[in-house]
């Protein structure tokens, strides 16, 4: 005879179940983060034959908008060797600043581990990303917005970036990258001129 389970027994397997489930939805929700660790534990193997296979299987227009993701996520979870093999050795990086670019990847690594440093809680998401491609080189431009921690003060900003690729070895590497800060009301600020006759006309939109 089947004897039924007690109301207490009843509750106690019904928290159970919905324990496994919950953990089960934060493994597969995790997977991606665990994957950007397990790459940072592993940086000094090389990419796995499976990864070359996807890619080769990709148009080139799918690999870029693959390899801009690559970049971004490696940006966000500070892992500096994935970052590195989005880049290729002779990039030059243009910021949104007022600065001379940055030539090279390894005064590049120097300038974002500083930058990265003061970072914490970091989200960069892109959208409305257009990419082109020419024979062996090839563009992306997209639209970002950006959230962190910096040195305990919330932060926010949003802008664009151009980027420009170059296909070597069969790999797209970014050779350039433009990026260009938004203001925060969008507009330009007016600067009094000196004469009216000096007077410049307003730039054209």
């Amino acid at each position: 005879m089947k004897r039924e389970m007690s109301p207490k027994i009843a509750r106690a397997s019904r928290a159970l179940m919905s324990a496994l489930l919950c953990a089960a939805m934060l493994f597969t929700m995790a997977g991606p983060a665990a994957a950007q660790q397990k790459d940072k534990k592993n940086k000094n193997k090389k990419d796995e034959p499976a990864d070359t296979s996807t890619r080769s299987m990709m148009s080139d227009e799918q690999q870029i908008d693959y390899l801009i993701s690559t970049m971004l996520g490696a940006w966000q979870v500070n892992d500096l060797e994935k970052l590195h093999q989005t880049y290729a050795e002779d990039v030059v990086i243009v910021s949104g600043n007022w600065a001379p670019p940055i030539i090279g990847w390894s005064n590049f690594a120097t300038m974002y581990q500083q930058q990265r440093a003061h970072m914490q809680q970091v989200r960069m998401d892109r959208s409305n990303t257009f990419i082109k491609v020419f024979g062996t080189f090839g563009w992306a431009c997209y639209q970002w917005d950006f959230s962190a921690s910096v040195d305990g003060q919330a932060s926010a900003a949003q802008g664009q970036t151009t980027l420009v690729f170059e296909k070597q070895n069969g790999r797209w590497l970014i050779a350039h990258n433009h990026t260009s800060l938004v203001q925060a009301n969008g507009a330009l600020i007016p600067v009094k001129p000196a004469s009216a006759s000096s007077a410049a006309p307003p730039p054209q939109q």
